[in-house]
């Protein structure tokens, strides 16, 4: 599925939220690519733009381009296999937040579903039983208003799409979700409702435990 209409945002052009001589956190925008596209028009991305400025940064795991919040850049090679290495592991803690379609019954839960590509509608995942490989998500619900619902989810692993085709299969799409949303749900925001708010991981040098968090801004966009 080719990218439609691709506008990256440029202001600001990059947020750092820590920056030492191994590791970058930024605070990556919605509508931006983590890496950049095939394509020429598509060069455009989170990487491309700071190895502008750090010719050896390498991103160490990706987001959704619609998905806006905190991610993670290498600066040499052995910072980025310890940094893989704990992705890989699931040493890393991972929050995200999101404004799910519709009142969620609850307060909250775990979703076990296993995903796998639906191969002639890609990107697109969807639950396959059989096939899929396993993935889980949990969710906590934080406020409710007359239209949506905000939730915390944790994911326990890291399949792409995951927390938007869980959220769709518990009934809930994420606001604004351009892939997976129905209407309804996709008219409620201009932007997908989705953002890594919190990541915390060791250090790859230090192996001190850090935390970086972004707070989401779904409140006032809606």
């Amino acid at each position: 599925m080719a990218l439609l209409h691709y506008s990256p945002p440029v202001d600001p052009y990059l947020t750092f939220l820590y920056r030492d001589d191994d590791i970058l956190v930024l605070d990556k925008p919605a509508e931006l690519l983590s890496v950049p596209g095939k394509a020429l028009e598509h060069r455009d991305s989170l990487q491309t733009r700071v190895q502008r400025v750090f010719p050896t940064a390498t991103i160490v795991h990706r987001l959704d381009m619609a998905t806006s919040g905190i991610l993670i850049i290498a600066l040499n090679k052995p910072a980025h296999v310890h940094l893989s290495r704990q992705f890989e592991n699931r040493q890393t803690s991972k929050t995200y937040y999101a404004r799910v379609y519709g009142q969620v019954e609850g307060d909250s839960g775990e979703i076990d579903l296993p995903l796998i590509c639906d191969w002639p509608n890609r990107p697109k995942q969807m639950v396959d039983h059989e096939r899929g490989k396993p993935s889980q998500t949990h969710w906590q619900v934080v406020t409710r208003d007359k239209h949506s619902t905000l939730v915390r989810l944790t994911p326990i692993t890291g399949r792409s799409h995951q927390l938007r085709v869980h959220m769709l299969a518990l009934g809930h799409p994420i606001l604004g979700d351009r892939l997976y949303a129905h209407d309804d749900a996709k008219a409620l925001s201009p932007r997908l409702c989705l953002h890594a708010q919190m990541h915390e991981f060791m250090h790859p040098v230090s192996g001190v435990t850090i935390k970086f968090e972004s707070p989401h801004s779904f409140q006032q966009e809606l």
